[in-house]
């Protein structure tokens, strides 16, 4: 008869594999912008996420979505995933569950029979009408931190930063050596 050896513990690093703050440069995360966008963009796509679809049956995704279509109605998915910055694959997906609960209708584009026209229906607008009213107050409080004037220079500020986001495309990514 014979027995198993016992499983394995995993083998912990030795002191010299870990890291050590004196091996290499770090962020400052207090300072570096990248982060800051990023947390700040994270929780309160996770919050609205979870206050919209408890309060209104959508997410944040499809919020944005509609919240496009209000502004832009009858356009094309590819002007949707251009300007949030979202790949086909999540803008389709959330389009057809938009579609199957009857908030937009997708069309063929009457100018163009390869695209189609994507607009909110009656029952769309009427939740992206009440969806509004929350992203305004949740809006409202994350500046209240800030004067009127500070508002203006922050949304000055993005607007510019979101303007010269070419300047870092490809920097950084597997294939840049530089």
């Amino acid at each position: 008869m014979s027995s198993s050896p016992p499983p394995r513990k995993p083998r912990r690093p030795k002191p010299a594999e870990t890291a050590n703050a004196d091996s290499g440069p770090l962020l400052d995360l207090d300072r570096y912008v990248p982060a800051f966008i990023t947390f700040i963009a994270n929780k309160l796509s996770n919050s609205a996420t979870a206050y919209y679809q408890k309060n209104f049956g959508v997410n944040v995704t499809d919020w944005r979505i509609m919240s496009l279509l209000a502004i832009e109605p009858g356009i094309p998915a590819a002007r949707i995933c251009h300007v949030i910055g979202f790949d086909k694959g999540p803008v389709s997906r959330a389009l057809s569950v938009l579609q199957k609960r009857g908030l937009v209708t997708i069309r063929t584009a009457p100018d163009d029979g390869r695209t189609h026209s994507i607009s909110l229906t009656a029952k769309g607008r009427a939740i992206h009408d009440k969806v509004i009213v929350a992203a305004h107050e949740r809006e409202r409080r994350l500046l209240s931190v800030l004067k009127k004037d500070e508002r203006e220079v922050l949304i000055d500020l993005l607007r510019r930063v979101h303007g010269n986001l070419d300047a870092v495309k490809g920097v950084g990514g597997p294939r840049d050596y530089s």
